[in-house]
């Protein structure tokens, strides 16, 4: 854990990227209703819906990482 609470990128894990997007006000609000809806984040629903559309285009890299699992990361044995 860094100073900030934050887990280090090196604790076992490779570090996700962080994309700044900008949409719609309206478009947001859809994209929230239905993560909402599957109980997810409208993060977690953005990720899913962009390796949705990466395998039906067949551009989906072979061996992406897992989707993070919802709820609380284990503790640690530190």
């Amino acid at each position: 854990m860094t100073p900030g609470g934050e887990q280090s990128p090196s604790a076992g894990r490779q570090a996700r990227k962080q994309v700044l997007l900008r949409l719609d006000p309206q478009v947001y609000e859809a994209l929230a209703r239905w993560a909402g809806e599957e109980l997810r984040s409208a993060n977690a629903q953005i990720e899913f819906l962009l390796r949705r559309a990466l395998a039906e285009a067949g551009r989906l890299p072979s061996s992406p990482g897992p989707i993070p699992r919802r709820g609380r990361p284990p503790k640690s044995a530190d």
